[in-house]
């Protein structure tokens, strides 16, 4: 997985970058704000974190660099022990996903490859994505900001979309645009022309070709983002970026700060079995489940019951005679709900605090 960088340079490994700030609730009652979904064991025996970087790992990776909630910290430190994270940078505040990547750039070394990944997304095909890695190495080693596209298979309204232009290098295209999370109509529409990929949210680009395009296009973040580091305290490899500096910074997302004004941007259109696994609906989908296509979790106890999915966790939980139920049970909190309704989650959480 190596390959050369700019002009004079040697060869370097990609370095990993790994967002995990979030504290999502999709997945409540299990997710929740000091232990959100990507230290959770949902598809495999491991969390999605630790199958994060698992997936760039070995000969032509180097040592990840975490960015993650301060309160996260003895968490990720424990889960990735085996990893040897080259640097954990701790977000005294969230900024969302443009200044938590500018904080990577600026601890990496200006000519690394920065593979971006969020830390709770699934991918199936760990072959697939890096032999879409190795498509778009070239043109990151000539200063491009690449993007990896989903290959849809179906007209999701929850996702942003890249229309995939012309073919820059084999296998890669240049974006023609972003399109925001569209109607249903406009998302078959997307679906039908065929060329239009879902927007994953993993970007692979020189540090200092992202940090060339904030100074362009973000220059108020990047000032805010570099002071904070100025001024960090360092422990180990764990980064605390100057708090008031950090807050200090506009809150965006790498779309709208960089991926979407850039000149050179591109995406390589790939399936590679990926979810973000955003909902229980979500997990039910692509989790293998029993003959009557249930899919059980812990002390489970299920008669005459299809298609549901049931997790338990400190307790025991008994249906019968049920179909197409989401049941997931937490220790004194209970989640009931249809399939196909569990986008509701956020819904019942407002309920419940008011």
């Amino acid at each position: 997985m190596r390959g050369r960088g700019g002009k004079g340079s040697s060869l370097i490994d990609i370095v990993p970058v790994i967002l995990s700030g979030g504290s999502g609730t999709r997945l409540w009652p299990l997710s929740r704000a000091e232990k959100p979904k990507q230290f959770l064991s949902l598809t495999a025996a491991e969390t999605m974190l630790q199958l994060t970087a698992a997936r760039a790992r070995g000969a032509g990776f180097a040592a990840p660099v975490v960015v993650a909630n301060a309160a996260h910290a003895d968490e990720v430190e424990a889960q990735l022990a085996a990893a040897g994270a080259e640097a954990l940078v701790l977000e005294p505040v969230g900024r969302n996903t443009a200044p938590a990547i500018a904080l990577a750039a600026l601890s990496a070394d200006p000519d690394a490859a920065l593979l971006v990944m969020p830390s709770d997304h699934v991918i199936a095909d760990v072959d697939a994505f890096h032999a879409a890695i190795r498509r778009a190495l070239p043109l990151v080693e000539d200063g491009w900001l690449v993007t990896f596209g989903i290959t849809p298979d179906a007209p999701e309204t929850g996702y942003g979309y890249i229309q995939v232009g012309e073919e820059v290098a084999a296998g890669v295209h240049r974006v023609a645009r972003f399109v925001e999370k569209p109607g249903r109509d406009v998302a078959e529409a997307m679906l039908a022309a065929g060329d239009h990929a879902w927007n994953g949210g993993i970007f692979l680009f020189r540090a200092d070709a992202f940090v060339a395009a904030l100074a362009r296009f973000a220059p108020d973040m990047l000032a805010a983002v570099r002071a904070s580091l100025d001024a960090a305290r360092r422990e180990g490899a764990r980064v605390w970026p100057d708090a008031d500096a950090f807050a200090a910074s506009p809150s965006d997302s790498i779309d709208y700060a960089v991926m979407e004004k850039a000149d050179r941007v591109a995406v390589v259109p790939v399936a590679m079995g990926w979810s973000d696994v955003g909902s229980w609906d979500a997990l039910h989908t692509i989790s293998e489940g029993d003959a009557q296509g249930n899919v059980v979790s812990g002390d489970v106890v299920a008669l005459d019951a299809a298609n549901c999915l049931v997790r338990a966790e400190g307790v025991r939980v008994a249906i019968a005679g049920v179909s197409d139920l989401i049941v997931v049970a937490s220790g004194s909190d209970v989640l009931i709900v249809p399939r196909g309704r569990s986008q509701d989650v956020k819904l019942l959480l407002d309920a419940m605090k008011k």
